[in-house]
């Protein structure tokens, strides 16, 4: 996350990128775009793209060009990429020419900014931080052909098309959240999901670490956590969790592709696989059964006990000693065996543990019937198709100052189905096809909810049905690139039929990356 952002947050001042010369990107130049014989369909559609004359050849003798220090990871990220496919050497130097990674400064769009220019002499990307530069490595890996995202060498030619493009972000916050409690991922796995989603600009991995089916995360204090809670996952699957070690290992990968971890415990609810490692947690003192199946809403801390609160301080100093961020994420939804009162005494006593390690207390919107502070952030997830019904607690957010994250489930949820017919997946909110996760305005989904009191959007995706790393794919892809549009592009740009042939565009480099993706009719793949 970047270093603007990450103080915005703390002090809940204003999110949208103040910084930037328009106050949103909504409210920028007109967004204008070239000729499509000239650029490919890019992903997110940048603010301003124009087409300029000639190509750039990317060849054996070009270099990469770091001026300053604060290019060097987009330029190590964009050198793998490239080395992997074209073969060639790419060294990364100080000076000279060739594709040049400029974060000297004098962009003027915050640290997610870039401008990046391609001529016959080269590729040009300025910045005013490296996070700006990564950013525009993105757009300039789109650039090139698709056989780019192999990961064997390529004959090519490698060339570029000659571009001009000033581009930067319309939300702070895109996420993209992995339910790892339902059915476990590995750390090779997790960090395949945040390489593809870094390609479209998500910079949050929201990872749903603790359910009613498993404990994913080593608690030093709290051992049984995983040696119980972590053997289990739906249908009786194999469980697993994260070392310490590994979960640093996670949160170092995501931070050098500018992504921010965030950290969920789900509690007061969902909360099985805590309670059947440790007897005192319940309120009778007996060890609730490992649970395998897929109902929500029967469990629930003893929110009447200091053992529970002992023990949240606990886990929560742990995580927030290695993670990083300024949140962490204590869940509070579908907490239907808690009686009202006490949840809103429950989530006001876990704030102020989140609190006491310095960090702001993020959690699903059901956290807005309580006390929640203006530096937390809750995450819309209700259907809101054809109704305003479970949209309460999003307009009590806002009133209160609380920032929101949408991620409607009718629109945003991944795990849903795409047709009736989708083989993995759910249908609870509803059939969510590529255009429909795609068509909707996190500013104007919900009465009482504007642009001002949205801090981003997020892509969830549950994991009751999905087992392995092309599952995953299969139902991210192409819904996710489509929400990191929402959060990244100008309001103005929106258009699917225009969208449904850039996305196309992305078909030929998932398969180029070996990406399981869903073929939907609704784009000329």
């Amino acid at each position: 996350m970047t270093r603007r952002l990450t103080a915005v947050l703390a002090s809940a001042a204003l999110i949208t990128l103040s910084c930037a010369q328009p106050s949103t990107a909504a409210e920028g130049p007109p967004q204008t775009r070239a000729s499509a014989v000239n650029v490919p369909g890019l992903v997110p559609e940048p603010v301003s793209v124009q087409a300029a004359g000639g190509t750039y050849e990317i060849t054996a003798a070009t270099r990469i060009v770091v001026p300053t220090g604060d290019g060097f990871r987009a330029a190590s990220g964009l050198a793998a990429v490239l080395r992997r496919s074209t073969g060639f050497p790419l060294p990364i130097v100080r000076s000279g020419t060739g594709i040049v990674l400029d974060a000297g400064g004098g962009v003027g769009h915050g640290d997610e900014g870039y401008r990046l220019t391609v001529s016959t002499d080269g590729v040009l990307i300025r910045a005013d931080s490296g996070e700006g530069l990564f950013r525009g490595v993105q757009t300039l890996r789109q650039l090139l052909p698709a056989a780019v995202e192999s990961r064997t060498r390529q004959p090519g030619p490698w060339k570029v098309a000659g571009v001009e493009i000033e581009d930067y972000p319309r939300f702070a916050y895109r996420g993209a959240m992995l339910d790892v409690a339902r059915h476990f991922f590995d750390v090779g796995e997790v960090k395949r999901y945040i390489d593809l989603a870094v390609a479209y600009k998500v910079n949050v991995l929201h990872l749903h670490l603790s359910d009613d089916q498993g404990w994913r995360i080593a608690i030093k204090s709290w051992p049984r956590l995983t040696t119980v809670g972590g053997r289990t996952a739906v249908d009786g699957d194999p469980g697993g969790y994260y070392t310490l070690a590994e979960y640093k290992d996670i949160v170092r990968y995501a931070r050098e592709r500018y992504v921010t971890v965030v950290p969920e415990i789900d509690t007061p609810g969902h909360t099985n696989a805590a309670l059947a490692s440790y007897a005192k947690l319940n309120c009778d003192g007996k060890a609730r059964k490992p649970y395998t199946g897929t109902d929500v809403g029967f469990s629930s801390l003893c929110t009447g006990k200091e053992i529970t609160y002992r023990f949240l301080g606990d886990v929560v100093g742990e995580l927030a000693k290695i993670t990083p961020g300024p949140y962490i994420d204590l869940g509070g939804d579908e907490a239907q065996s808690t009686q009202h009162a006490d949840y809103v005494a429950f989530v006001d006593r876990v704030q102020k543990i989140v609190h006491r390690y310095g960090k702001s207390l993020m959690g699903w919107e059901e956290i807005a019937g309580a006390h929640v502070s203006p530096d937390s952030v809750a995450e819309h997830w209700n259907p809101v198709t054809g109704t305003q019904e479970g949209t309460e607690n999003a307009r009590e957010a806002a009133a209160k100052g609380v920032k929101l994250v949408m991620a409607p489930a009718d629109h945003a949820y991944l795990d849903m189905k795409y047709t009736a017919s989708t083989p993995l997946g759910q249908d609870w909110a509803g059939l969510v096809e590529a255009r429909d996760s795609y068509d909707w305005d996190p500013a104007r989904l919900i009465t009482g909810v504007g642009e001002d009191d949205v801090l981003g959007v997020e892509a969830p995706i549950w994991t009751e049905t999905l087992r392995k790393p092309a599952d995953l794919e299969f139902m991210a892809y192409p819904r996710l690139p489509g929400i990191a549009e929402i959060g990244w592009s100008p309001a103005s740009s929106h258009s699917w039929a225009d969208y449904r042939t850039r996305v196309a565009a992305q078909g030929p480099r998932w398969t180029a990356a070996s990406v399981d993706f869903y073929r939907s009719p609704q784009i000329p793949f």
